[in-house]
């Protein structure tokens, strides 16, 4: 069978007006059913053509959207970095996933409202839902590739688009919706959609599980501490955390719960130690390179978490530094190219106080250690990262010069990503490594070099990374997510 699509009459879901809503609960409940009513219609066209039905139309749905219209200016708490459109105009976002983003869209929602005193407008957009995304959260059901069925699925279904799909609005280069509105929200509902299916791809675990602290690794010593910490946090009535996501989606609640190892894990395995209200934390295995700290951060953006740091190994370049010595970054300098296209190297990459505050007062508190003495284990200072993990292996001259010229105490491939990757995604970032060779030094990654000193060190690391999120859990939000994140002309959503 040809289905040509130019002849086929597109069929769509009843469309029902805008409504306008001053209670954010109740707009996102709306949301919810705009977008069950746009999935349900999607899936089950798509359900009967798998089971033999022949297509007799184009099936088209489109995504909910908000939009707020804000007629004058108004004084808005200037402390405030979110929850406020920076003029008088017209606002708007399509909108993915209401159930998965529910109690973030009810916060967001419920700050226009209170801060503008206007009510948000609950409709559908002009933006067409590809099926995948629709099939995406079901299960069961898979999109075959192009071939496989006997049309053109395009012919009858919308599928991706990469114009509504971008990073434009993040990387301030996008311009006016076609109507002459605003962007409301840093991300369309699309680029959202496309994110969450690479998650659960990269990670093995289902978007839901993902939690707003996020701690990212490139060795696989901080996956197994951090299980056997949440099995003990687990088996603790009082810790408020509720269950531990390893892949494969395995859930358990208590800490004598089992888990089977997958035979075969994901690139970048995800395991999440689970809060009410997303508030516990998710570990990520990023493994080593900046083309998977990008690629991970990249796509964890769309779920705005609250904070991510980077615990991870890094070697030392100052012969001061012993193995099992941390390094806090108070500075990157960017050899990892892996996002100059996106955010130039001249962008400065500030720390963030809050973040480094907390992870000083962790390290100080785990270890025992405070003031002066700290610095015995502990140096601030300049991390490189670099894309060549065998850089030692070229003239070091050029490198070499650049890390002093830098002052930078620590070199990785991973940090720097992370940390720029946090500023363009306006996602509070921090970093503390853990030397674990001294290549200008002779002291290379080899069997048999780790000394005690070492081994207790890379097992307290976790547990400070962990602490410090938990201290950054217990701020209030708007201090968290600073000022220094946004840019003149910013979205109101966090």
């Amino acid at each position: 069978m040809t289905t040509d699509a130019r002849f086929l009459p597109v069929q769509t879901p009843d469309a029902a007006a805008p409504r306008d809503f001053t209670d954010a609960a109740a707009a996102v409940a709306h949301l919810r059913a705009l977008y069950d009513q746009a999935t349900g219609f999607l899936l089950g066209h798509f359900t009967a053509i798998l089971e033999g039905a022949s297509p007799v139309a184009r099936y088209r749905a489109f995504y909910p959207e908000v939009r707020l219209i804000v007629p004058t200016h108004g004084k808005i708490d200037s402390r405030l970095s979110f929850g406020h459109v920076v003029a008088p105009g017209v606002y708007a976002a399509t909108v993915t996933r209401p159930d998965l983003f529910q109690h973030y869209l009810t916060e967001q929602l419920g700050l226009l409202i209170k801060n503008h005193e206007v009510p948000v407008s609950i409709g559908l957009s002009d933006t067409p839902m590809p099926v995948h995304f629709a099939v995406a959260a079901q299960s069961d059901l898979a999109v075959p590739q192009e071939g496989v069925l006997d049309f053109s699925l395009r012919d009858v279904f919308d599928v991706p688009d990469l114009n509504t799909m971008n990073d434009d609005i993040v990387n301030g280069v996008a311009g006016a919706l076609p109507d002459g509105s605003q962007h409301l929200a840093a991300f369309t509902a699309q680029r959202v959609d496309y994110s969450l299916a690479r998650l659960a791809h990269y990670t093995a675990t289902a978007p839901e599980h993902f939690q707003n602290f996020v701690l990212f690794t490139n060795y696989q010593f901080y996956v197994d501490e951090f299980e056997a910490f949440a099995r003990r946090v687990l088996s603790d009535p009082d810790s408020g955390y509720t269950a531990f996501v390893a892949p494969g989606n395995q859930q358990i609640t208590d800490g004598h719960d089992t888990i089977v190892p997958l035979s075969k894990l994901p690139q970048m395995p995800t395991y999440h130690l689970k809060r009410a209200n997303g508030q516990g934390i998710t570990l990520v295995n990023i493994g080593v390179g900046p083309s998977n700290a990008k690629t991970a951060t990249d796509h964890i953006a769309v779920l705005r978490p609250h904070v991510w740091l980077m615990v991870g190994h890094c070697a030392g370049l100052r012969n001061s530094q012993s193995l099992g010595d941390f390094v806090l970054a108070h500075a990157y300098l960017r050899e990892d190219h892996v996002l100059d296209d996106d955010l130039p190297v001249w962008v400065p990459i500030p720390a963030l106080a809050e973040v480094q505050v907390a992870l000083q007062e962790a390290v100080a508190e785990v270890t025992q250690l405070d003031g002066y003495e700290l610095k015995r284990i502990m140096r601030t200072g300049t991390v490189a990262t670099i894309d060549n993990r065998n850089w030692e292996l070229r003239d070091q001259s050029g490198p070499v010069h650049r890390l002093s010229l830098s002052r930078a105490v620590a070199l990785d491939m991973e940090s720097a990503t992370i940390a720029a990757n946090g500023f363009r995604f306006r996602v509070p970032y921090g970093t503390l490594l853990c030397v674990s060779d001294k290549p200008l030094h002779g002291e290379l990654k080899l069997p048999g070099m780790a000394t005690d000193f070492y081994r207790t060190q890379v097992a307290n690391h976790l547990l400070i990374g962990i602490r410090a999120m938990e201290k950054l859990r217990d701020m209030p939000l708007e201090r968290i997510h600073s000022r220094k994140l946004r840019s003149f002309s910013e979205t109101a959503f966090l």
